[in-house]
């Protein structure tokens, strides 16, 4: 209850800042009611109806028509805005008078307003950053299955999908499956989980009936956001049930897998069901629910990372290639990690032709991720809110909203997510010129477990490493033996596959029963590590059960001072965050506890204390115009503070000029801090006995990993000169080649910095008609987070003979003197959150098109490049920029080519390019797919009825290393919108 109390405190403070609310005086309610068309005489959807100069707005339902509530003194006037059409007004001079508007066709977005660049409205042509709006209309249009597919169309979005439940965007190089450097907003509340770190934007966000509009700025925006949007911000804006009241039904269902590879052709179904209702303009509501089920992709990528040329391979074993290769480490196999120097065993003394060969490096035979996940998948959303009107431009609201997803998410290694839900409580009061935000974010992963320690724990069930190595070995010499005497180059391939199937002999297998209840007791424990002599109090069987809980706490405020201070434009706001989680002694622990019992359940169930995490920010931002408004500058800085690092001061210049309204020219100046994510800063798992550890420097107190370490590339080097050198691996080797190895000294952590420098031009030609956007930019990285594995010697110094012997294969655990070989302690392996030594510079650029060519029909297309700086010096880890230098889509549409039938059809591509992880790395295959939908209204109906298709040609293609196959999805959907609107 501790954190709560802090949060409701500072939630009363930032309501103290706020000065007093003014009362309006009520002249008694009445009702204008109207319709409004297109310049064809068709109903409008969606248009939006406000009294200028107040926040009271409504909008028109499937048939064009619109009521709304006021108190206003007469005259006044209305606005009718809406994408694709000119704004227009209408005075009204008595409380009876008819209103009938017609709408004229705008094609393009020249007075299309945004809030996301510099959190207050301003026109999406002269926003000083680069910016995109998604608008109803435009999500409508979308050949997508949902609208935050629509996201994949826009300029400079990289989008990585790790499941059909989990998309996650991306903006400018550096891309990751758990992408900590771009934001995710909801009505402006983070949907970044917390523990998992992975954006659930379209897992517990809105759904496909309640989605209003969608603001992505690409690039750095920590300026005013901070320290989590350094890579850029997607903003989710939901409807208004003020202004958009009623019942709607939303039912899509598809197929995927047509093409039956390794899964059968399965059905999505998904439905939603939205009720809103206002009354008097004073007081509304919205309910919203959600429910999709289906088969998610799949990842069964068969290709080898780890080829027998490589040094944690067998070069020295040309025979072992292929499929034969003893040391195999499939993309999407676990529990034969062979690159990452884990599930390996070494086998000596092989004589081959009869000359006797260095140690042979084989890894365990692992399981493909395909035997380990259950593609059954689901995803709840549910959310209500409530809102008060407390004068016609103040509104206090309360919004509940909870996520159920199951699903697949790659971090450092694969999750596979059962039941996991995210829940949010927000109160929110906002007026003309000030909001307070308050929001409670509960997380809990259900049933969710670790695809890797499952894998490993299956094996071991089998054989300990030892166990397994020696039967592998005595299986070697079986079959010599029954072919030939000998082992020879013709037959070791062949030799090698008998040897695996005897080492393998009684392993469960998937799809027998002692298969699935084995999985099914592992998945439910706690606990990775596996029962041995070296771990005693470890379960029988291993588990690899992901259970975290945590809670979020979030109050900001901004107040707009403008009207104060009259010179300038003047914006100001602060925020505090609380992360509490409660440890699970696997993945997060209390490190007041000893070393020794982190990993132990006290008496009570608990593994000890919740661990709190803060930060705490403030901004100010000031815009001036000059020259009748031509030129418009902004300045703003931003203070952020995190108890475990110093402040740090973000700043932001900018300047918009625009000698012409249908012409801006921009440039902006950012710089931008990122301090450790919750898992960055304070994880502590076991995984694969490679322990993973926070980047917070007390972590490292009594296990010696930042300055008692070997880098794991050093190490592999050393073992590999020790093999080539020797068929016995002795000592006397190990300590001739003892200056390969290469001692880590990892740096004290400090926060990610970015630099950027963008530059950009949008601007309007042709009586509206075309539509240009460029931008460029400059990044420059410094101190950039990522992980390294490094290797300590246990009881030992690096530098000694004793921790340069503890580096050898064989003394991975502590070992006894042989003939060749010295006692050894063993040596620990930690993976590691830190900085990049190097500096990575990066830059690109994006430029996008929209001609509305004839009547409504509309070509548009884009293209970004990404292009990461070659360094000339190599890194204490692989940053990974994982992006395409080029990339880019093409549409081709008409929202209503006859009367109310419209279509889209949009073709997207991206060139090849490396995808470098801890988990996986190799190439992406170029991609190169079409999406097409068909729209039909019956607005007497209410109805509207799509069918599409994404992938059409169902061309097969993967994201990113290690992710899942995608094909074609074929959906037709149904909505009724506006029902019960009266």
């Amino acid at each position: 209850m501790k954190p709560f109390r802090t949060f409701f405190k500072l939630f009363v403070l930032f309501l103290a800042l706020v000065p007093g609310l003014a009362s309006a005086q009520l002249n008694g309610n009445y009702a204008l009611s109207g319709k409004v068309n297109d310049d064809h005489g068709q109903p409008l959807i969606g248009i939006t109806v406000t009294i200028k100069g107040t926040q009271n707005r409504t909008a028109t339902d499937t048939t064009g028509k619109f009521t709304l509530q006021t108190n206003a003194r007469l005259p006044f006037t209305l606005v009718f805005s809406g994408v694709g059409f000119q704004t227009q007004e209408f005075v009204i001079r008595n409380a009876n008078s008819s209103v009938n508007v017609q709408l004229s066709t705008q094609a393009l977005l020249i007075n299309e307003v945004v809030v996301t660049a510099s959190r207050r409205e301003e026109k999406l042509l002269r926003s000083p950053v680069a910016i995109e709006k998604l608008s109803i209309t435009a999500l409508k249009q979308s050949p997508g299955p949902s609208f935050y597919d629509a996201l994949e169309n826009v300029k400079g979005v990289q989008m990585t999908t790790t499941s059909i439940t989990l998309k996650v965007p991306n903006t400018r190089g550096f891309n990751s499956p758990n992408n900590f450097r771009f934001m995710q907003l909801a009505d402006g509340v983070d949907m970044q989980s917390a523990t998992l770190g992975v954006p659930l934007g379209n897992a517990i966000g809105p759904t496909e009936l309640d989605i209003a509009s969608i603001e992505l700025t690409p690039g750095a925006a920590a300026a005013l956001y901070g320290t989590n949007a350094i890579n850029g911000l997607s903003n989710l804006f939901t409807k208004d049930p003020f202004k958009t009241q009623g019942l709607s039904f939303y039912h899509r269902t598809g197929i995927n897998h047509v093409d039956g590879i390794g899964v059968s052709p399965s059905a999505i179904n998904e439905t939603a069901i939205r009720f809103a209702k206002a009354w008097n303009n004073k007081f509304a509501f919205k309910v919203n629910a959600s429910y999709l089920t289906g088969t998610d992709w799949q990842s069964n990528t068969r290709l080898d990372q780890n080829p027998g040329k490589l040094k944690t391979a067998n070069p020295v074993y040309p025979e072992l290639t292929g499929t034969s290769n003893a040391a195999y480490d499939g993309w999407n196999k676990y529990g034969d990690d062979a690159l990452a120097g884990s599930n390996t065993v070494s086998i000596k003394g092989i004589t081959v032709d009869g000359v006797v060969r260095p140690a042979l490096t084989v890894a365990r035979t692992g399981y493909n991720e395909v035997d380990l996940v259950d593609p059954k998948v689901t995803n709840l959303k549910l959310d209500a809110t409530l809102a008060y009107k407390i004068t016609p431009n103040t509104q206090l609201s309360y919004t509940y909203r909870y996520g159920n997803i199951d699903g697949v998410f790659q971090r450092g290694n694969k999750i596979s997510l059962n039941g996991a839900s995210v829940q949010n409580h927000k109160i929110e009061l906002k007026g003309t010129d000030f909001l307070i935000r308050a929001y409670e974010s509960v997380e809990n992963t259900g049933k969710s477990f670790n695809v890797k320690p499952l894998a490993d724990n299956l094996d071991l069930n089998h054989a300990s490493n030892s166990v397994w190595g020696t039967t592998y070995k005595n299986g070697l010499t079986a079959y010599a033996n029954t072919h030939g005497g000998a082992l020879t180059s013709a037959n070791l391939a062949a030799a090698n596959d008998a040897a695996r199937a005897a080492a393998d002999a009684g392993r469960v297998e998937p799809g027998t029963q002692a298969f699935n209840d084995l999985r099914q007791t592992i998945i439910g424990i706690n606990n990775w590590d596996f029962k041995s002599s070296l771990i005693p109090n470890a379960p029988a069987t291993g588990g690899a059960a992901l259970v975290q809980k945590s809670k979020m706490y979030n109050a900001e405020a901004q107040w707009d001072l403008t009207k104060h201070v009259k010179f300038i434009d003047l914006l100001v706001g602060a925020d505090v965050r609380v992360y509490s989680i409660t440890p699970d002694g696997n993945n997060f622990v209390d490190f007041s506890r000893s070393i020794a019992n982190r990993n132990t359940a006290l008496p009570d169930g608990s593994f000890g204390d919740n661990i709190s995490y803060k930060k705490y920010g403030a901004f100010s931002q000031v815009t001036k115009t000059f020259f009748e408004e031509k030129l418009k500058l902004f300045g703003s800085v931003r203070w952020d503070r995190n108890p475990y690092f110093s402040p740090k001061f973000t700043p932001r210049l900018a300047a918009v000029y625009s000698p012409t309204q249908n012409h801006n020219f921009r440039f902006t100046f950012q710089n931008g801090y990122r301090f450790p994510s919750l898992f960055e800063a304070l994880s502590y798992v076991n995984n694969g006995r490679v322990k993973r550890v926070g980047s917070l420097e007390f972590i490292n107190d009594g296990l010696g990993y930042l300055n008692n370490s070997y880098t794991q590339q050093s190490v592999t080097a050393f073992n590999a000169a020790v093999k080539s050198q020797s068929t016995t691996g002795d000592d006397v080797t190990a300590l001739k080649n003892k200056s390969l190895l290469q001692v880590a000294n990892l740096p004290k952590a400090r926060p990610e910095q970015i630099t950027s420098f963008e530059v950009g031009y949008k601007g309007i030609f042709f009586d509206n008609k075309v539509f240009l956007d460029i931008d460029a930019y400059a990044n420059r990285y410094n101190g950039f987070l990522g992980q390294v594995q490094v290797f300590v010697p246990n009881s030992a110094t690096v530098g000694s003979d004793a921790a340069v012997l503890a580096m050898l294969d064989i003394n991975r655990d502590p070992t006894t003197a042989t003939a060749n070989n010295a006692a050894s302690a063993g040596q620990s392996r930690y993976r590691v959150y830190t900085n990049a030594k190097n500096v990575y510079n990066n830059y690109g650029s994006s430029a996008g098109l929209s001609y509305n060519f004839y009547r409504r029909y509309t070509v548009s297309g884009n293209a970004s490049f990404n292009k990461l700086k070659a360094q000339q010096t190599s890194d204490i880890f692989v940053t990974g920029f994982n992006t395409p230098e080029w990339s880019g889509n093409f549409s081709f549409g008409n929202r209503e080519v006859v009367k109310n039938v419209g279509f889209n059809v949009v073709y997207k591509w991206q060139q090849k390019y490396l995808w470098e992880s801890p988990l996986v790395t190799g190439n992406i295959p170029a991609i190169h797919t079409f999406d097409a939908q068909v729209t039909f209204r019956v607005p007497v109906y209410y109805a509207t009825f799509k069918i599409g298709a994404t992938d059409i040609f169902n061309k097969r293609y993967i994201q990113y290393a290690g992710g899942p196959t995608i094909g074609g999805l074929y959906y037709a959907s149904v909505t009724l919108d506006g029902l019960l609107s009266k």
